[in-house]
């Protein structure tokens, strides 16, 4: 009995692991019908693997818009932040995508959570020239005064990047 006990186990934990393999894999390469099978199995929306990656984080990464839409309305947590403090919202400002950054706005991801190195949404967007991003950020909220452990805001961030029209609008 304590061998077939132990079988069923180590079966349900394999499967387990492949499963949340899976749902990531789906996730990078934009695959809903997969993500949503994985998550009817019982995968949670919010998982996360050794870079403490979420299957939203790794949609959002990979410009997967749709499957970004689903795990949001599955109830996925736009502010975790993965093991260097980096959250979904993060990332597509780092990306420069701007749909997907409204869709997590609009799902109460925090513009103002710094990640390991004290950077924001809103540093990320200084930084890189996504002007459309910086306006949104700000729009709802986004702290331009927060530093990063440089002591650098992103109005500094931009000026060091000679984004002058995202620098203009920090003033």
């Amino acid at each position: 009995m304590k061998n077939i006990l132990f079988v069923l186990c180590f079966t349900l934990i394999i499967h387990t692991t492949q499963a949340q393999q899976s749902i990531w894999n789906a996730c990078r390469e934009g695959d809903k019908t997969m993500v949503e099978s994985l998550l009817k199995q019982g995968v949670s929306v919010d998982t996360q693997d050794h870079k403490g990656f979420t299957p939203l984080i790794l949609a959002v990464y990979n410009q997967q818009v749709e499957v970004v839409k689903f795990l949001l309305e599955k109830g996925a947590n736009p502010n975790i932040a993965d093991a260097s403090g980096n959250t979904a919202l993060m990332g597509a400002s780092f990306k420069g995508y701007t749909e997907i950054a409204q869709l997590l706005l609009e799902n109460k991801a925090n513009p103002n959570i710094q990640n390991g190195n004290g950077a924001t949404a809103l540093s990320f967007a200084a930084t890189f020239g996504h002007l459309s991003l910086v306006k949104i950020l700000l729009q709802v909220g986004a702290n331009k005064q927060l530093q990063d452990r440089f002591g650098n805001t992103p109005l500094k961030n931009a000026l060091m990047q000679e984004n002058t029209e995202i620098a203009e609008l920090l003033k």
